[in-house]
């Protein structure tokens, strides 16, 4: 009997991969990304002591009023703006990216753009 990996397991596989060199620290936060089928999240967390400081998700109604969709690339926007400037309020001006094991483009895309957008870098 042959068992094929997943999907889901390749990406854990690369996201583990990668958190090996990625850490945020006090300084330089890390701001993860994951999305699901139905909702995409975002979150700007010190890994130096283990907190959270800004969270951003489709599953926040007064972020996703009026979009037509919560999977396209306009709500990963939104997101990304608004996970900016929640970090920007907690004293975040950079971070580092961890795309959790997702390729860099789409919505993983649009909503890092919308972040440097709204004023964090990396």
């Amino acid at each position: 009997m042959i068992l094929r990996e997943s999907k889901n397991d390749r990406r854990l596989k690369r996201h583990r991969r990668l958190r090996k060199k990625v850490a945020g620290t006090t300084a330089r936060p890390r701001l993860a990304v994951f999305r699901s089928l139905h909702h995409i999240y975002a979150q700007v967390i010190d890994d130096a002591v283990g907190r959270t400081l800004a969270a951003a998700s489709t599953r926040e109604k007064m972020l996703v009023e009026g979009l037509e969709s919560l999977t396209n690339v306009s709500a990963a926007e939104k997101i990304g703006t608004a996970i900016g400037e929640r970090a920007k309020a907690a004293g975040v001006s950079a971070v580092v990216f961890d795309a959790g094991g997702y390729k860099y483009h789409g919505r993983v895309k649009a909503l890092a753009d919308a972040a440097r957008g709204a004023g964090l870098e990396f």
